[in-house]
């Protein structure tokens, strides 16, 4: 193997690792909102920063699944 394709195996493996990094903070984080709805909270600030966390974090997840999903062409 040549030094290319350690680096693009090596890339790849750190987007996954990121990928699910961010996949498990973006369940958590929902985890927390549907708790606090659940328990009544009525700090709209807080949910609302909450919930835009999240969307960053949406955000991120779909661009890297961009990066590593190949286009197709129909």
């Amino acid at each position: 193997m040549d030094d290319i394709e350690i680096s693009e195996e090596q890339e790849l493996a750190d987007t996954l690792k990121t990928l699910d990094e961010l996949r498990a903070q973006h369940r958590h984080l929902d985890n927390e909102i549907s708790a606090l709805q659940t328990m009544g909270v009525n700090d709209m600030l807080k949910l609302q920063r909450m919930k835009k966390t999240k969307l960053v974090l949406k955000d991120k997840i779909r661009a890297l699944e961009d990066q590593i999903t190949p286009d197709i062409i129909a």
